[in-house]
C-alpha cells in the first residue's frame, strides 16, 4: 500500500523541483525527505527519482504515480471540505495570500465580517505577489488567494485552480490635489507644478479629457517596479499615447504611489480599490476606454465548497463592493 504522505511529497517535488524546496514548504529536514522518496520507492518497486548533476529528476514512473497522487490528494481534500459542511459552524483555519491594495482595501472589512459571523474561523492573512500566490495555492500553501490582472496580462493558468470574479477595479490617471486643497506652507515649487501651465492642475484635467495621456507627456511619474505587470501595462498605456513616461520614483507600494502624487512630486496611475472606500485625496482624471483590472479570487477545485472557503469568499466580495471611492475628481 502506498503511503499517501509519501505520495504527498513526490507531487510537492513534481511542483517545487528540488528537494530542498519542497523541505522548506513542509518544514522537514532535505534528508528526511530524501528518506521518504526512497521508501516510496520500496512501495512502489520501481525507481522514481534519478540523479540528474546536482539536483534530482522523476522518472517516467514517478510522473505516472504524480498523477494518480494528485487525484488521491484532491479527493481527500473533498471528503474534509464535505466532513466540514456536516457541522453546524464554520470552523478551523482559512490561509489567504493577497497582493497589496487588497490587504489595505478589502482584507480589514472582510476580517470584520468573518469576526462577527463566523467566530470559530481562524483567518490567516499573507500579502503575495499574484504570479508566486497562485502557485502557493496550488502547492497547497494556501487556500484562497486574492490576485489582480491588469488588460491584455492573463495570470498563469493552474488546470487545478478555479478562478472566481471579485471585482472590477478602474485604473484612473492620478493628479496632485487642486493648489487650493494642498497643505500650506510648501515653500518651492514642486516638480509637477513647475511642468504645468498656470491654472493646473485643473487645467491638466481638462487637457487629459481632449488629448487623453498625452497631456501628462512631461510630467514626472511613480510606477511599481520594473517586471510588474502593472509597470509593463503602464508603460504600453503611455506609448500607445505617444510618449515615453519620465519614471522618477519606482516603488511597489501604492501607499507611497499617494504620498508622491499627493505632495505634488509625480503623477500615476491608481485603481480605485486603493482608497479603501474613502474619499481619495489626489484629483483623478478616467483614462480613454476606461481600462480596468480584474480582481478575482482562486482556490483549488478540491477546496472550493469547503465552508471556511466559501465563507471567506463571500466576505471578500461584500468587502471589495463597499471598497470603491465614493467620488471621483473628473
Amino acid at each position: 500500500m502506498l503511503d499517501v504522505r509519501r505520495l504527498r511529497l513526490l507531487v510537492e517535488l513534481s511542483q517545487r523541483g528540488t528537494l530542498t524546496a519542497v523541505a522548506e514548504a513542509l518544514s522537514y529536514s532535505p534528508s528526511s525527505v530524501s528518506q521518504q522518496l526512497s521508501q516510496l520507492e520500496r512501495e512502489a518497486g520501481v525507481p522514481l527519482l534519478v540523479q540528474v548533476g546536482r539536483r534530482v529528476q522523476l522518472t517516467p514512473q514517478a510522473e505516472l504515480l504524480v498523477g494518480h497522487a494528485q487525484a488521491v490528494l484532491e479527493r481527500l481534500e473533498e471528503a474534509e471540505a464535505d466532513v466540514a459542511r456536516s457541522l453546524t459552524t464554520v470552523s478551523g483555519t482559512v490561509r489567504i495570500a493577497v497582493f497589496q491594495s487588497a490587504a489595505h482595501a478589502v482584507v480589514p472589512q472582510a476580517l470584520t465580517l468573518l469576526a462577527a459571523e463566523h467566530p470559530s474561523l481562524r483567518v490567516e492573512v499573507t500579502e503575495r505577489e499574484p504570479e508566486l500566490a497562485l502557485f502557493d495555492v496550488a502547492a497547497r500553501d494556501f487556500d484562497l488567494v486574492v490576485a489582480e490582472q491588469y488588460p491584455g496580462y492573463t495570470r498563469p493558468l493552474h488546470p487545478e485552480l478555479d478562478r472566481v470574479p471579485l471585482a472590477r477595479d478602474a485604473i484612473r490617471l492620478a493628479l496632485p490635489p487642486h493648489p487650493a486643497a494642498r497643505r500650506r506652507g510648501l515653500r518651492r515649487p514642486d516638480p509637477v507644478a513647475a511642468a504645468l501651465p498656470k491654472d493646473a492642475p485643473t487645467e491638466l484635467l481638462r487637457s487629459v479629457a481632449d488629448d487623453g495621456l498625452a497631456a501628462a507627456s512631461e510630467m514626472p511619474w511613480v510606477m511599481e517596479p520594473r517586471g510588474t505587470a502593472s509597470r509593463e501595462w503602464a508603460e504600453q498605456l503611455c506609448r500607445r499615447a505617444g510618449f515615453e513616461p519620465d519614471v522618477r520614483f519606482e516603488t511597489a507600494d501604492l501607499m507611497a504611489h499617494i504620498r508622491l502624487i499627493r505632495s505634488g512630486n509625480a503623477v500615476g496611475l491608481l485603481p480605485d480599490l486603493v482608497w479603501a472606500g474613502e474619499a481619495p485625496s489626489v484629483q483623478l482624471a478616467s483614462l480613454p476606454d476606461d481600462p480596468f483590472r480584474e480582481v478575482f479570487s482562486s482556490t483549488r477545485s478540491a477546496a472550493a465548497r469547503r465552508p471556511a472557503v466559501v465563507a471567506a469568499r463571500d466576505a471578500l466580495a461584500r468587502a471589495a463592493a463597499r471598497s470603491a471611492p465614493p467620488a471621483t475628481h473628473d
